[in-house]
């Protein structure tokens, strides 16, 4: 922190690790001492052994998680944890560091093991999109929020999907020595200092994992076949032959939603990919079932800070068209 002397960073690492999940943070960290602060970068593992990152580069540990005393400790993240239990060693070394550090944070699927130490119990958090569903069935105990970029909890972080872990070191660093250094900082990135909307701009149309309950299954099916049908409460209650106070329990129950944001769900899924694939966006509202171009522009605006047609042209294509001579700034 500003005046305070060397703040250590301890990055715990293990084979499987993320790459990016260790070098984005950490170039954050490094591109802040570039600028005037003092961050002393070390990467540990449970043993202090080298460990084996998950593209097969070998990355080289400082020490074992017993000896540096962190002031930040971030846990990296890996393919493997939200598949398989987090190993006895790796969480007694988090819950070591953990215990030792002025403030903790993950990088991605990392939140699986800050959970398994039982460091989420009680904590809002997030990890990526697509595992978002494992890791709170996994830490009941804590509210996991699927679209956050990354979420803060007293001295507790953690954050989504791989590149955000840029993003929470840059909040970091905002912390520690305010907003002009940390800009400076995202310019010589080439990142933004805060991207808007969440991870819903940059999850895939409908890959969570199916409802358990075949009634709920069934209107899925439904609103995908035809997305501009009429589902109201009642209407949908009528499909399934159930009153609406019991359609209502069952969604709050399994999926912590209503029918209408599930089916405006569906719907915005659908949108996104239609967008996706060069619909206009007076095209896309009719397709996708939503009443006009207004009302999905609210759901987009809602849910990703951006419009469709800001969505469109951030997403549709790596190929933009420059004038002659020109380089896109």
């Amino acid at each position: 922190m500003p005046g305070s002397g060397t703040h250590r960073v301890v990055i715990l690492v293990y084979d499987g690790v993320k790459l990016l999940d260790v070098a984005g943070p950490a170039e954050v960290f490094g591109e802040a001492n570039r600028l005037g602060a003092d961050y002393e970068i070390v990467l540990v593992s449970p043993t202090g052994a080298d460990v084996t990152s998950s593209i097969g580069i070998r990355i080289a540990v400082d020490a074992a998680a017993t000896e540096p005393a962190p002031d930040t400790f971030l846990v990296a993240g890996a393919d493997i944890y939200p598949r398989t239990p987090v190993p006895r060693d790796l969480t007694e070394a988090t819950g070591s560091l953990a215990g030792r550090a002025g403030r903790i944070a993950s990088i991605c699927t990392g939140a699986f093991v800050l959970g398994a130490a039982g460091l989420l119990d009680g904590k809002r958090a997030t990890t990526h999109w697509k595992v978002a569903q494992e890791l709170a069935s996994r830490c009941r105990a804590s509210h996991v929020d699927p679209d956050a970029i990354y979420v803060r909890d007293g001295t507790t972080y953690t954050s989504a999907g791989v590149t955000a872990g840029i993003d929470l070191a840059l909040a970091l660093v905002e912390e520690d020595h305010g907003p002009d250094l940390t800009r400076e900082v995202a310019r010589a990135m080439v990142v933004y200092l805060q991207r808007s909307g969440g991870q819903s701009q940059f999850s895939a149309p409908l890959q969570g994992p199916p409802p358990r309950s075949p009634a709920l299954r069934r209107i899925t099916d439904l609103v995908t076949a035809n997305p501009g049908g009429d589902y109201s409460l009642a209407e949908l209650a009528k499909h399934l032959s159930v009153s609406p106070r019991h359609l209502t329990r069952l969604f709050r129950e399994e999926l912590s939603i209503t029918p209408a944001r599930y089916v405006e769900m569906i719907r915005f899924d659908m949108a996104k990919a239609l967008l996706d694939q060069g619909h206009t966006a007076t095209q896309t509202a009719n397709l996708a079932g939503f009443p006009n171009y207004e009302s999905m522009r609210r759901v987009f605006v809602r849910k990703l800070s951006l419009s469709p047609a800001a969505y469109q042209r951030r997403f549709s294509t790596a190929h933009r068209a420059q004038p002659s001579g020109l380089v896109e700034r």
